[in-house]
């Protein structure tokens, strides 16, 4: 065991991001590596990211759904930031979009609620309030990866990786104005989804697993980001994906995966790994 900078993490996981490479869990190799010395972590690896012309688009959310929290022994919700080029709209247009899983590290599809923030999200808000400052909802799957064999780790081993994210594919933009917001708010914590592999039913899931809705899980983040001396608050403009609706499975070159919603007006999801 032994201290390590944040800087030095940082650099040895923005090497490792994305080479299908994996690395020993921080926390087993440095000595009090916690939560907060993890998102410090986050910042020094957002502004490699930045110095390499990367741009920031919004974060990610991170086991939200208290259902798979036994299975990877983390016991809380974590964020990490995304950047354009991971993060892709879906084509309506094609049967299939298509994802290269080149350089991903035992990838898992995530099928998700993803927001688009308009205005300031403040921590004391009701969800009402929150979608009155959301531009846009949307529907889509986020893919993670594992830099640690074997998906073992502790939280701050997945918040010093970037919270797990590897792509973020993100369904037709709905605006909020679409909708009455009262009735949002029940469907979103209330909607049914399916998940599907090449047309065989895989999982289920509803809103009310990520917090019990989309929007609790973006109030757990703006939460988080109050007490975070080290990273900013979302800001108008980013991308918040929320969280897994149902369990996370492992995708493979040629599998076809897909959703179907139930109680919420999105589009659902078919997409293509190769």
């Amino acid at each position: 065991m032994r201290h390590v900078k944040a800087s030095a993490i940082a650099s040895e996981v923005f090497d490792t991001l994305y080479t299908s490479r994996q690395i020993e869990p921080f926390s087993k190799r440095v000595e009090g590596f916690d939560n907060a010395k993890a998102y410090r972590v986050t910042a020094k690896l957002r502004a490699l990211r930045l110095a390499r012309g990367e741009k920031h688009v919004g974060r990610k959310i991170g086991f939200t759904n208290t259902n798979i929290w036994d299975e990877y022994q983390v016991f809380e919700p974590i964020w990490g930031d995304m950047f354009a080029e991971r993060v892709k709209p879906l084509d309506t247009l094609r049967s299939e979009n298509i994802i290269e899983l080149e350089g991903f590290a035992e990838p898992l599809i995530e099928p998700e609620i993803q927001f688009g923030i308009a205005e300031t999200l403040h921590p004391d808000m009701s969800e009402h309030e929150m979608l009155s400052n959301i531009a846009w909802v949307a529907h889509g799957c986020e893919i993670v990866q594992s830099i640690y064999p074997g998906w073992k780790f502790t939280a701050a081993d997945t918040i010093a990786c970037g919270g797990l994210h590897a792509a973020l594919r993100i369904g037709p933009h709905h605006s909020t104005n679409e909708f009455n917001l009262d009735m949002l708010v029940e469907q979103l914590a209330s909607f049914k989804i399916t998940l599907f592999c090449d047309g065989e039913e895989i999982d289920h899931g509803t809103g009310a697993n990520v917090l019990g809705s989309p929007l609790k899980a973006l109030k757990a983040l703006v939460v988080m980001l109050a007490k975070d001396p080290d990273n900013p608050p979302l800001a108008p403009g980013e991308i918040v994906t929320t969280g897994v609706l149902t369990r996370a499975f492992p995708v493979k070159p040629g599998q076809v995966w897909s959703t179907k919603l139930e109680g919420l007006a999105l589009e659902s999801v078919r997409i293509k790994f190769a």
